[in-house]
């Protein structure tokens, strides 16, 4: 096939700047792909290429992030070929590792038919080693979950980085028990040695492993794979760029896609250096910058290019549209979360009746906490949405343990309440549950009535333990004067501590239950908020269940990556909110600025960028907006008029002082 005439006019249906790219791609290639400039395409038309030159199949590594990916690239390069490319390995990084490894799985200790252990059996053998060593039940309530542990190892691992470090960095939280986790981590190893199994995260380690300690291996894999093809580079980690260098040390042809403007995973172990640094890591790369971008209006881009321009540590490109002149986004300031819900609900009423579908339109946000007051709205005028990034606010475990809470305090003999929060605490089961909540027989008037008949019986020293741990939550917050107090009483007594050990993710959901109370301020009682928050449920149910044609989106920006809507809404775009505190504290605001680049252009023809003035339901305290609204030039913001009632801000026309403001906790 080698010299064959070319089926495919590549120069004419690729633009300069990707044909460039497919043609010159020899040798190791960086291809930055700005935000729709159409990377993919790139990619399938660069395999293409390398198939019509001759290039065999099985010599053609395609390395995506998802197996889908692979799928939809192979299937797109068959159709421009008329022709499958049978033989050519595609796939993700650890679909292609379980597939190596299965034949040199021997040099590595291991049997040819390991086992693939899934998360949850990964967590249980991990308790196993847990429980083997004791720990479990005399480290008392913050010695953390197994399922809180994998996550801690899976980092580590991911990011080649040693647990001792990865504590101190990450986890202080678990900082005291450094020595046990280190004995967990080693049993667990061993145990999944014996079981001859691996876990997602082994398959990456003993890839890399197998190139690094078999030389004679590593130079069979990089001789077969001639051609090695990246998809998403900027959101490689550690070891899955290590792999790709380890692989091109004959042929040195590596050609990978990726933009890092948008490498926004880094809690996941991605490391934006892999991009950054490939000039480096291969002397004498090639860069290509794919920059126009055939998604967003003009006026979008000229936002999304002041937006990044900000970040010291980046390729620098510049989009550019060819599509027609549209209107300018718009920043608006709304004077509390239930203004700024309103707004947005109307907005997207206005747009969808002028023709503009609900699955054309989302609602973005940094946290998944953000969204709950715009849930809220949305259901009470009976508008379907598709929730993504995670559950719905009300669905969260952690959101109904404290609703649950708030329920007994209201309702003393709610059974599904009880039930919940006892099968929860330690020591206790289903049938002791049960049992407890059965000798409520007198219907008590009150909550603390209710504690004291429970506390007068004659339960078991283990029942016991679990029993007062709830009596000293639920206790604590009979007497407060409000939801927020309630809830508040209810996580220093208890709730914190389980919420540490139980999630690494711990500070987001205590954001959420502050979330509940600033909620239930709004209402004339908590009667009346826990009314509200069952309707919400019920609607959430009722949609989930019926037939809706297009749904609105709501989604985190993280979720929204390689999405694009017609209308885009960013929300909640106020200080100490977004960028995320932690991130701040951390040193990683650009990753933040990228993270406000990714919303951005998922934007096709409207962006509104909206935040309350008010942090909390019918409170007078000023919430600043992000720094990342005060840094946009006005020029490039609308000054369109509004409803009065939302009071409209341009952001642009504040002073900026580069100054990043939080307020103290109130």
């Amino acid at each position: 096939m080698l010299g064959m005439a070319f089926k495919i006019d590549y120069q004419a249906e690729l633009n300069e700047e990707q044909y460039r790219a497919v043609k010159e791609g020899d040798g190791p290639c960086l291809i930055l792909a700005g935000a729709g400039s159409g990377k993919t395409r790139t990619i399938i038309y660069r395999l293409a290429y390398l198939l019509e030159r001759g290039i065999k199949p099985q010599n053609i590594l395609l390395v995506t992030f998802t197996n889908k990916a692979a799928k939809v690239m192979l299937e797109r390069a068959a159709a421009l070929l008329e022709s499958e490319p049978v033989g050519l390995w595609g796939g993700t990084f650890h679909h292609l590792a379980a597939k190596i490894l299965r034949h040199y799985a021997s040099h590595l200790g291991y049997n040819a038919n390991f086992g693939i252990a899934d998360e949850d059996d990964a967590i249980s053998l991990l308790k196993q080693a847990v429980r083997d060593l004791g720990f479990e039940d005399n480290k008392g309530k913050t010695w953390p979950t197994s399922r809180v542990i994998k996550g801690i190892l899976s980092y580590a691992k991911n990011t080649a980085t040693g647990l001792a470090e990865v504590l101190a960095t990450k986890y202080q939280q678990f900082q005291k028990y450094e020595t046990e986790l280190e004995a967990v981590h080693k049993a667990y190893e061993k145990k999944k040695q014996q079981a001859n199994v691996f876990d997602f995260d082994d398959l990456l380690v003993y890839w890399l492993r197998l190139l690094t300690t078999q030389p004679q291996i590593k130079e069979k894999l990089s001789d077969q794979f001639q051609y090695i093809l990246v998809d998403e580079y900027q959101d490689t980690n550690f070891l899955q760029a290590e792999i790709i260098r380890e692989l091109t040390s004959v042929h040195n042809n590596v050609f990978v896609v990726g933009d890092d403007a948008q490498s926004i995973y880094s809690f996941r172990g991605a490391d934006i250096n892999n991009i950054l640094n490939f000039p480096k890591i291969f002397p004498g790369a090639k860069i290509f910058k794919l920059e126009t971008n055939y998604r967003s209006t003009p006026e979008i881009l000229s936002l999304a290019n002041s937006i990044i321009k900000r970040n010291s540590g980046q390729h620098t490109k510049t989009l550019r549209s060819p599509l027609e002149s549209f209107a300018k986004p718009q920043a608006v300031s709304l004077t509390s979360p239930a203004a700024e819900a309103s707004f947005i609900v109307d907005h997207l009423q206005n747009l969808y009746y002028s023709g503009i579908s609900w699955g054309k339109m989302a609602v973005l946000f940094r946290a998944t906490h953000h969204s709950q007051a715009l849930e809220f709205e949305l259901s009470r005028r009976g508008i379907a949405y598709e929730y993504r990034g995670g559950l719905r606010f009300f669905d969260r475990a952690h959101v109904k343990d404290i609703l649950a809470f708030l329920r007994l305090i209201n309702n003393p003999v709610d059974e599904a309440s009880w039930l919940r929060l006892l099968n929860s605490q330690t020591g206790i089961g289903p049938a002791t549950a049960g049992k407890i909540f059965s000798l409520l027989k007198e219907r008590p008037i009150s909550l603390k009535q209710a504690l004291e008949i429970i506390s007068k019986q004659n339960l078991s020293a283990k029942v016991l333990a679990g029993w007062n741990d709830l009596k000293k939550m639920l206790g604590s917050a009979i007497d407060q004067p409000d939801v927020a107090s309630m809830i508040g009483a209810i996580i220093k007594t208890g709730y914190r501590d389980y919420l540490k050990s139980a999630y690494l993710d711990f500070e987001d959901r205590l954001s959420d239950l502050q979330q509940i109370g600033k909620i239930a301020g709004s209402f004339k009682s908590l009667t009346e908020f826990l009314e509200a928050a069952s309707l919400e449920e019920s609607f959430a149910a009722g949609t989930n269940s019926r037939q809706v044609s297009e749904r609105l989106v709501l989604s985190t920006i993280h979720q929204a990556k390689g999405l694009e809507w017609e209308a885009v809404f960013v929300m909640n775009l106020a200080d100490k909110a977004f960028p995320h505190q932690r991130s701040v504290l951390e040193g990683a605001v650009e990753e933040e600025r990228r993270l406000f680049y990714v919303a951005v252009t998922r934007a096709i023809k409207y962006l509104f960028l909206t935040y309350p003035s008010s942090g909390r339901w019918g409170e007078d305290n000023l919430v600043l907006p992000s720094i990342f609204l005060r840094e946009i030039e006005a020029e490039l913001l609308a000054e369109d008029e509004v409803a009065e009632d939302f009071t409209p801000r341009v952001f642009g026309k504040l002073p900026n002082d580069g100054e990043i403001h939080y307020l103290p906790d109130v």
